[in-house]
């Protein structure tokens, strides 16, 4: 199977010709706004330099997201948005019976995976790819590896470690961002023999995913626009917890 498969299968699915009404590259956040929702998707900077001229309102949101295959991280990340804006909605999560969170996405909610599988990792050996901010609670009860591309913890592990680490894992989260600077399909294949669950606001809620032997996926969908929109120009928590909750799907 191509490493491209993923992206090829998400991108073909949807339908051409869905206006974009509106974008931003945010500090930190990145959104699309179309005709049939908005996504969201960490910004990602680095990589190669950006080639798409255009704006991204005076192309289709398919068009759009086929930059997710770009090897400009920006470029990749304004992609990933537009998936997301096709894909996470609320009635795609509930058809793959996923729950969305009456809670923010900054708390402790029940959607949170670190919080909801704590029983099912406990003693068990975990990776981490990327950070997140539940990993010091997790130590206490598991033995836990964080691989990190910008190691800035004594106790982080160089990323190129997956190699290495991933195939012997009991569970293994991984980040949503490595959708954009595409190590996921690797991080996937290397994970095949763990419980795998993706998480992150960049994450896609997608079949595909599964069909890959994800187990679960732990994103945020947007359920107002205007908040979120604020939000993501650096605006308050408040607008933030107001806009975009959490969801998760299990397999």
């Amino acid at each position: 199977m191509s490493a491209w498969s993923l992206y090829d299968e998400l991108i073909d699915a949807m339908p051409s010709g869905i206006t974009v009404h509106d974008y931003c590259l945010g500090a930190h956040w990145t959104y699309i706004v179309a005709d049939c929702g908005m996504g969201i998707a960490k910004t990602v900077r680095g990589g190669g330099k950006s080639r798409f001229k255009q704006s991204p309102v005076d192309v289709d949101l398919k068009t759009l997201a086929a930059l997710a295959k770009s090897w400009s991280w920006l470029e990749a990340s304004l992609g990933v948005a537009a998936i997301n804006a096709y894909y996470a909605t609320p009635d795609v999560i509930e058809s793959l019976g996923g729950t969305i969170d009456e809670d923010v996405v900054e708390s402790g909610d029940v959607n949170n995976p670190f919080h909801r599988l704590k029983g099912r990792y406990t003693g068990r050996k975990v990776a981490v790819v990327g950070h997140f901010p539940n990993v010091d609670e997790m130590r206490k009860v598991a033995q836990v590896t964080v691989l990190e591309r910008n190691c800035t913890s004594p106790t982080d592990t160089p990323d190129p470690a997956c190699e290495y680490i991933l195939p012997e894992q009991d569970y293994v989260f991984v980040t949503g961002t490595t959708l954009t600077n595409k190590t996921m399909p690797r991080l996937l294949e290397l994970s095949r023999e763990s419980k795998l669950y993706v998480l992150g606001p960049s994450v896609v809620p997608a079949q595909a995913f599964f069909e890959r032997g994800v187990n679960g996926l732990a994103g945020s969908v947007v359920v107002d626009a205007k908040a979120a929109r604020a939000a993501v120009k650096g605006g308050s928590k408040a607008q933030w917890r107001a806009g975009i909750k959490k969801f998760m799907i299990e397999a």
